[in-house]
This record gives C-alpha cells, sequence and structure tokens, in this order.
C-alpha cells in the first residue's frame, strides 16, 4: 500500500490520455490443447528498448487446462471514486481467471520483468463462495473487484444462471454474489458500468454447453445464443431493464460505455445476425424518460466466398461473416475499433456523433479464404481478435484467437499466437506498423493485452472531463 494515491490513476479520461505512454504490454498466452501450462507473456513497447517488439519475459502457471482469456488489474482510476474507501491501492496485480478450469490466479506485477504469482484460488472455492464457475471478465470497482462468470453451478455450468461476484481488493478473498435482483438475465458475458450515474451494462454470450466444444449450429439457427443487454442499479444491486436487440442479434459481446462519466451512452458489439451474416454494433442510450434505447449503427457486410475454400461450418452459406468478436473505444471517446475475426480486418470509426458513425479506417490481416499477411511478412493466423488501444489514443494493438475450439471451428488446420500494432493518424486512418510483429512461442495462442499502467478497457473515471 502506498501514502498517495497510485500516480497511474486518473480523475478524468483527460488527464489519462496525457500519462507517460506504456513501456510493457501483458498478453495472455493460452495452450489450446492443455499440453503446456497457459501463461503471461510481458511485451517490450519502448520504442527505445534493445527489446522492443519481443516478450521479454513469460510467467507460465503450475496447472494445465486452465484456458485464459480476460483478465484485468485490482485497482484503477474507479479508486479515486469518493465512495472509495481505498484511494490508495496500488495497480499491482493481475487477476487472471481459467475459463476452462475456473482456477484463478492474482500475478505480482511490480517488477515486470519477474512476474510472480501472489495467490491461487482453487475452483472449489470460486464454487462454493458464488455458485458460480467459468470466471471471464474483471473490472475493479472502488470497494472492490468485480469478475464475471460465464457458468452457473454443476458440471456444465447449467445449473442457475451465470452472474457476477466481487473478490476483495486487498486481501483477493472471495465475498459473494453481486445481484440481489437479476430479473430477466440468465446468460452473462461482459459488463461495465458509469460509476457517478450509477448504473452498470451487462451483455451475454451463451452457456457452457454452447460454447465449450465449439458453436452449436443448431442452436445458433435457431437463435437460442444471447441477444440481450441488462442495464443494473449499480448499488441495490437490482436488474431496471432488459433490453432486447431481437433474436436474430446473436451473441451480444462487448460493453463499451463513454469514458466521460457526463455521458449516458455506449456501444455494444453483436457477432452476427442470423438473417443476413451481417455484424452489427449499437449504439444504446439513456432516454430523456430515464429508460435506455438502442439502435442498430453500424452494419458490416459478409463477403461472398466459394465454399471449397470456407470451413465445413459456413460451407452452406458460400459466404464469411465478419465475426465481430471485439471492440475498444478510445479515451476522448472519439473512435471505435472493431474487430472482425471472419473477414480478417480491423476497423476504425469516427463515434464523435455516436448516432452516426463513419468509417474512418480499415486494416486486413489473416482472414477466412484469405491469410493476408502482415506487412511485415509474417503470416497471421486466424484474424483480428482482442483489441487494446493506448491512452494517448495514438496506437493499437492485437492479437488474432478467439477461443481455442471456436479458432479450430473457423479456422481449420491453423494454429499460432501474433500480436501486432497499428498507428493512429492525425485525423484518423490506421497504419499497421511493419516492424512491430511478435510470434509466440509454439504451442501458445494469444488473447487478451493489458497496458502497463492501464488502457482503454480498463478504468471507470469518476470526474468529467474539463
Amino acid at each position: 500500500m502506498t501514502l498517495r494515491p497510485d500516480p497511474t490513476f486518473h480523475a478524468t479520461a483527460q488527464l489519462a490520455m496525457q500519462a507517460p505512454v506504456e513501456n510493457y504490454g501483458f498478453v495472455v498466452m493460452l495452450s489450446p490443447d492443455a499440453s503446456q501450462p497457459d501463461g503471461i507473456a510481458v511485451v517490450d513497447l519502448n520504442p527505445k528498448s534493445d527489446g522492443y517488439g519481443t516478450i521479454v519475459h513469460q510467467l507460465l502457471m503450475p496447472n494445465t487446462g486452465d484456458e485464459f482469456h480476460h483478465f484485468g488489474w485490482n485497482a484503477c482510476s474507479s479508486s479515486l471514486s469518493p465512495l472509495t474507501g481505498h484511494a490508495f491501492l496500488e495497480r499491482r496485480y493481475l487477476i487472471v481467471p481459467g475459463i476452462r478450469s475456473s482456477r484463478i490466479y492474482v500475478i505480482d506485477t511490480k517488477d515486470p520483468l519477474d512476474l510472480k504469482i501472489h495467490k491461487t484460488i482453487e475452483p472449489e472455492e470460486v464454487f462454493a463462495k458464488t455458485g458460480y464457475s467459468r470466471p471471464h471478465t474483471i473490472h475493479c470497482g472502488p470497494e472492490g473487484i468485480y469478475v464475471s462468470t460465464l457458468g452457473g453451478g454443476g458440471e456444465d455450468g447449467t445449473d442457475g444462471p451465470p452472474g457476477i461476484f466481487i473478490m476483495d481488493c486487498e486481501t483477493f478473498e472471495i465475498i459473494g454474489q453481486y445481484e440481489m435482483d437479476r430479473g430477466k438475465q440468465d446468460k452473462h458475458y461482459d459488463f461495465w458500468w458509469n460509476l457517478p450515474q450509477d448504473y452498470m451494462v451487462s451483455s451475454e454470450w451463451g452457456l457452457p454447453p454452447q460454447y465449450e466444444n465449439g458453436v452449436v449450429p443448431e442452436d445458433l439457427l435457431s437463435n437460442k445464443y444471447g441477444h440481450s443487454i441488462h442495464f443494473w442499479d449499480l448499488r441495490r444491486r437490482k436488474n431496471i431493464q432488459t433490453m432486447d436487440f431481437g433474436e436474430n442479434y446473436q451473441m451480444a459481446l462487448e460493453i463499451r460505455p463513454a469514458h466521460d462519466p457526463k455521458k449516458s451512452y455506449g456501444f455494444c458489439g453483436v457477432v452476427v445476425d442470423t438473417t443476413n451474416l451481417q455484424g452489427a454494433i449499437f449504439t444504446w442510450w439513456r432516454g430523456e424518460d430515464g429508460t435506455w434505447q438502442s439502435k442498430k449503427t453500424i452494419t458490416i457486410d459478409p463477403r461472398p466466398e466459394d465454399p471449397e475454400n470456407l470451413p465445413p461450418l459456413l460451407q452452406g452459406f458460400g459466404a464469411v461473416p465478419p465475426l465481430v468478436t471485439d471492440i475498444d473505444l478510445s479515451l476522448d471517446d472519439k473512435y471505435l475499433y472493431v474487430a472482425c475475426w471472419g473477414l480478417g480486418e480491423m476497423h476504425q470509426y469516427d463515434v464523435s456523433d455516436p448516432m452516426n458513425p463513419k468509417l474512418t479506417g480499415k486494416v486486413e490481416l489473416g482472414g477466412i479464404a484469405r491469410g493476408t499477411k502482415h506487412p511485415g511478412g509474417g503470416d497471421f493466423a486466424f484474424g483480428p481478435q482482442m483489441v487494446e488501444i493506448s491512452r494517448d489514443g495514438k496506437r493499437v494493438y492485437w492479437t488474432n484467437s478467439l477461443y481455442s475450439t471456436w479458432d479450430t471451428q473457423f479456422y481449420p488446420g491453423q494454429d499460432g499466437g501474433q500480436m501486432v500494432m497499428a498507428h493512429v493518424g492525425e485525423n484518423g486512418g490506421l497504419t499497421l506498423d511493419r516492424d512491430f510483429y511478435i510470434d509466440f512461442p509454439k504451442g501458445h495462442r494469444a488473447h487478451q493485452i493489458r497496458l502497463e499502467g492501464g488502457d482503454c478497457s480498463t478504468d471507470s473515471f469518476c470526474y468529467p472531463n474539463v
């Protein structure tokens, strides 16, 4: 514990944009066949360093079969909230859950070149104290660490709905379930909040039998995956409204609210519209009467393709769907980045007017039946997936793996983990850095990225921009 707020905490998103740039990135390494332990790779992001653009340290876990996916910090700028009793926490520990094992590791990053396991929470403790399984998204709140889950109880995770539980942000003990009244929420995926406005938004993917062994075509075509988002009274822990995008909008995944807490809107990415294979982005906002509303503001078309070039799952459609699998919003709330994992494209939209996004940049890399190489000559397996933006908004990093079984299903015969970076133009636009290309160690794939000092999908800001 420090005697002053961590210097990486910022009252406003505006101030965070002026902070020192990142020197290191922490990236998930996952072993898709569980033959090796999963781990965290430390990537050197300092252009003046001899190790720039390489993995300079790895921490592998003592177990196999965890399937690392999403992870997050123990503390962030939300600690500056007037509601907090933890203003002097350090952004020091990464909370890393395994969504197959339900095991959680707490990793000490005090020395980024010598990561250590600080604590391990075994799955039996998660089950006993929460009734949930398959921990997924981590967000640091002003009074604790919030963990979303993708499974309920029982061996297959369908004994009751998944939800959110809270961990103590100092001892890392599991406290218990978040929800007092979940309303219609019976599936889970992502969540985020606006702390001063006291609301939370959560989204839906599917239940464990619908994703652990790959997409279930019958469920997808029957529209049985998640297609709603849920709005919560954050402090009362009560679902106050469920908004259904429409059952054809399958897999409502990443939630990205505006970073300036004065704004009452945000975005949600939808993987696929089953009526036409389009990807979609919805803008959601609070109306004058206090109820939440939404509108589809971005559509991305599929690409026609010879069925012979497609994986079996898609051959009957004769097209490559965009498969919108991640989105991220720059700290100035200006640019929304959309990963089209199927097409092999990263899109940049100007969302200064959140109701009328404009496409301002696009990069092609990987992709089904395309396999576009990196401009430096390296292969890029699968397509652009987990995306992270530097605090100053000038660099966009991304990796390529979605989920082990889905990688195999959509990209049979491919393997590998890569991480790349693109520069953002003065007035928008994306240009891949031909010299920044990281090929992960054989047998490991790459998923979520966290940046030293915080990034655009980590921090919640408690004060409005000036």
